[in-house]
């Protein structure tokens, strides 16, 4: 994505304008990270980085406050005098009617927030990392599976919303149908989440689409998910050999990232919800250090080592 309109980060954090006359429909924030301007108050403007929002803490504030008449014309001009996103000044602090009127000349938006500094950079920060992140979208489901965001992949038409369907009904959470939208946050975390245009729907074949938040209520649904295990429906093959101890790791790999994937045969008579749901709970307990099929060759080595080996002895001639 190339940026998120400053209306949104608005909304979101609940941000007022108090900059009325300054317009604030076409600004684009177009990175994650934040500056707080201590330095360019006192007049260096080395390293500035001016596309980043600013925000005015109570340090920079008790410092402003002290600055004298001449510094702060000088000062409050040189740092709006860059092409800035925004100004955010937290703790509801009060901006000075000079930092307001050079703000609205050079129409850069000045805003306040509730929330005390530190909270306000982190949730902004973490926020923006989601919608500034790598973004792609693949054809699958998105389920949380007790805390664990399986992403259920395959052909279309293999079962992959009719899985979806019965997990919803033994208490899971859909994230996605269809399309999910994944994105990169780090180098270890993918998030999935829905399109708004498909958001909170599933379709179907032979009935057509449903409101899952309508029909199974709000606490069925959830707007983002990690993507912690990839369960991929393919036709049964007789002739292919699938693995049956889950010794070793099988990985796929979005936007760089590799996760976890289980290639699960489909036939008449398994029940996918509950192969999902156990996958999901065997990963989780992975996660907690025990693996199921690591104890049980352990527990046949033992039993191998423990039997006394037969055999019977030439006679000598």
């Amino acid at each position: 994505m190339d940026g998120v309109k400053l209306t949104e980060v608005m909304k979101k954090m609940k941000l007022k304008n108090l900059t009325k006359e300054v317009d604030v429909k076409k600004i684009v924030i177009t990175q994650a990270d934040i500056n707080r301007p201590a330095l360019q108050l006192t007049g260096y403007f080395e390293h500035f980085d001016r596309h980043r929002i600013q925000i005015i803490g109570y340090v920079e504030y008790g410092y402003m406050e002290h600055m004298s008449a001449a510094s702060k014309r000088k000062h409050f001009e040189k740092l709006l005098s860059f092409d800035i996103p925004c100004v955010i000044f937290s703790r509801s602090l009060v901006p000075d009617p000079l930092f307001l009127k050079i703000a609205t000349k050079h129409r850069i938006p000045v805003l306040s927030s509730d929330m005390v500094t530190s909270e306000v950079m982190a949730e902004i920060i973490r926020w923006l990392n989601v919608k500034l992140a790598p973004c792609i979208r693949i054809h699958g489901v998105l389920v949380d599976v007790y805390g664990e965001g399986v992403l259920i992949t395959g052909e279309s038409g293999i079962g992959k919303s009719e899985a979806a369907l019965e997990l919803l009904r033994r208490g899971h959470r859909l994230v996605s149908d269809d399309v999910v939208e994944i994105r990169k946050v780090s180098d270890d975390t993918l998030i999935g989440m829905a399109p708004e245009l498909t958001k909170y729907f599933i379709e179907l074949r032979g009935i057509g689409v449903i409101d899952v938040k309508t029909l199974f209520g709000v606490s069925a649904v959830r707007d983002t998910a990690n993507i912690d295990l990839v369960v991929r429906l393919e036709e049964w093959d007789k002739d292919k050999d699938y693995d049956r101890f889950g010794l070793e790791e099988r990985y796929t790999e979005y936007l760089g990232n590799k996760v976890v994937c289980h290639d699960i045969p489909i036939r008449p008579g398994r029940n996918l919800a509950i192969i999902c749901e156990s996958a999901a709970v065997n990963h989780r307990q992975k996660k907690m250090g025990y693996n199921a099929a690591q104890e049980l060759y352990a527990r046949v080595q033992e039993n191998l080592r423990a039997t006394p080996k037969t055999g019977k002895r030439k006679r000598k001639t």
